[in-house]
């Protein structure tokens, strides 16, 4: 009896551990999860722009001559550097030269017919002095007196359009030093060549009203460049000129720059009725960080509204909707938690309630299977990024 009593308690031993064996295999594995500690940082609210934006000289000049004409002479080549005032290109301009000669050695003509003139109404007026004197002692008559007076006063008159002469002759040079610098292309800043068309021997073609055509010199000031972007309409009125901003460039990955606010248009641009905008311009803080980059690379613009150091936050990208995030419990469960939140970017979001220093934050909530109370063990741990 005793030893069937034993058989059967063995037996029921036997066949709870099979059950609670199969129970285990049974049970949910945990999920892997990538956590991160919650710590203390930077938090910024910013504006991006909804586009890429471009980047931009202050001063770019595509030049070309007034008027048309065979090329000359071409003095700078691709990739020069070159001072404000320092002559590029000149067009075949003898005929032009010609006048101006002309016109300097009819001036000089007017000048010397001026003192021939002058010295001829200088006479005349002495002349009718003196007359003037001999008649007071009726040495002439009065005849002779109205007459040397006359002619006096004619000389004067002669001595004058003289000197209006000179005046025009003046002119004269002038219009035609005028039209002569038209002939030459001269830079009006201080830069670099970045692209040359045309030749010495090739016409040159002056473009037609409303007709874009390539310029003859394309002359950049990279001593001074910027961003422009456009942002949404909606954000435009919270951004004002001066405001702190970000710089990042597809040229130069992972780096971002120091800059502010330049300019916000004055009207929205409407060329997508869906997606308006208003467009911005940024410029770098440090100018000494522009060197190698070149206007026309992409980049984006982010304006900074807000600024709060050493705050609690967590990754905007771990927070769920309705501002729920969820932690993993030292006995390895997820728990979701709400909070209360302040500011925030695509980067950071800042925790005002409901998250603790030091706590393990699920970041990787597009899992399957991560969710409120399931089991979880660590996959990897995510080391925070400073720089936002």
């Amino acid at each position: 009896m005793l030893k069937r009593h034993r058989l059967l308690i063995i037996s029921v031993l036997i066949i709870v551990t099979i059950g609670a064996f199969i129970v285990y295999l049974q049970r949910p594995r945990p999920v892997a999860v990538v956590v991160q500690e919650v710590s203390n940082g930077e938090v910024l609210a910013t504006i991006t722009n909804t586009r890429a934006g471009t980047l931009k000289a202050c001063r770019r000049a595509r030049l070309s001559p007034s008027v048309g004409g065979q090329i000359e002479s071409l003095l700078v080549k691709e990739g020069d550097r070159v001072k404000a005032g320092q002559l590029l290109l000149e067009i075949w301009n003898d005929d032009l030269q010609a006048q101006v000669t002309l016109a300097e050695h009819e001036s000089e003509r007017s000048t010397a017919l001026v003192r021939e003139a002058c010295i001829i109404a200088d006479l005349a007026k002495r002349e009718a002095y003196r007359l003037s004197t001999l008649f007071k002692k009726n040495m002439v008559s009065a005849e002779s007196v109205d007459q040397a007076e006359s002619e006096a006063n004619a000389r004067q008159a002669a001595c004058q359009a003289a000197h209006t002469s000179v005046k025009v002759s003046q002119s004269q040079i002038d219009v035609a030093r005028a039209a002569l610098a038209r002939t030459r292309l001269s830079a009006p800043f201080n830069g670099r060549v970045a692209e040359v068309n045309g030749a010495v021997g090739e016409f040159l073609t002056p473009s037609p009203i409303g007709v874009a055509t390539l310029p003859a010199i394309d002359l950049i000031d990279y001593s001074c460049l910027y961003v422009s972007a456009p942002i949404d309409e909606v954000d435009a009125p919270q951004v004002r000129p001066q405001m702190p901003a970000r710089i990042s460039l597809d040229a130069f990955a992972g780096k971002t720059f120091a800059g502010t606010v330049r300019r916000v248009a004055d009207y929205v641009l409407d060329l997508e009725k869906q997606s308006r905008t208003v467009e911005i311009e940024v410029e770098f803080i440090n100018i000494d960080n522009t060197d190698n980059m070149l206007p026309g690379y992409s980049a984006d613009a982010e304006v900074i509204l807000q600024q709060r150091d050493n705050v609690l936050r967590i990754p905007t990208a771990a927070l769920f909707e309705a501002n729920r995030v969820l932690i993993l419990k030292k006995d390895g469960l997820l728990e979701q938690r709400q909070l209360t939140i302040g500011i925030s970017n695509w980067s950071f979001t800042e925790v005002l309630e409901g998250l603790s220093a030091g706590e393990q934050l699920v970041t990787s909530i597009e899992r399957e299977g991560v969710e409120q109370g399931v089991r979880a063990v660590v996959e990897s741990k995510d080391v925070e990024n400073n720089h936002e």
